[in-house]
């Protein structure tokens, strides 16, 4: 009997693409983003219906020692001078850690304890990012075009927004042709 060979899900590097599994897709528009950028006014005059960021997960069972595998597409963008970013979360499973990789475009991820210490690295097509246990993370597009990052995560990791209804202790602002990192 000849053992079955199966074709695995795909990822496409360049675009950051899944293909070939069942998928979970989740659009975040500006209205789904309230408190999150600086000037809340200028947020109140954009068009809710906005795309920010696009997320496909391949779907996997959530049960200890399952991973999930997804892919954020963050669109290039700004309210008044504050980067496109996502709404970032700690885990509500606090010792989970997690794993970034650069897939295309160019922006900075912000990393923050839950003391509110917070450290910022730039994100690139090729870079590779773990996001260590009891830190909260949230990416920041930078640039001109789409910003793509394949992560890997425990199923069981779930997500906590609550917990930095404060937001994170740094802001990313455009500044001549680069960004300027500020503390708030």
């Amino acid at each position: 009997m000849e053992p079955e060979i199966i074709l695995p899900p795909q990822v496409a590097w360049a675009t950051g693409a899944l293909a070939r599994g069942p998928l979970i897709r989740k659009t975040t528009r500006l209205a789904d983003l309230p408190c999150i950028f600086a000037n809340r006014e200028e947020w109140r005059c954009r068009d809710p219906q906005q795309s920010v960021y696009d997320v496909e997960v391949l779907e996997s069972p959530m049960a200890e020692g399952a991973l999930y595998v997804g892919v954020t597409h963050l669109y290039a963008g700004k309210v008044d001078d504050e980067f496109f970013m996502t709404r970032g979360h700690f885990h509500e499973r606090r010792e989970q850690g997690e794993v970034y990789f650069g897939l295309r475009g160019s922006g900075l991820l912000v990393l923050q304890t839950e003391a509110g210490d917070a450290r910022v690295e730039q994100v690139a097509a090729g870079s590779v990012h773990i996001i260590p246990p009891f830190t909260a993370h949230r990416l920041i597009n930078t640039g001109n075009e789409t910003l793509s990052s394949l992560a890997v995560w425990p199923s069981v990791a779930g997500h906590d927004y609550a917990a930095l209804a404060e937001g994170f202790a740094l802001r990313v602002f455009a500044a001549g042709q680069g960004f300027e990192v500020r503390h708030v």
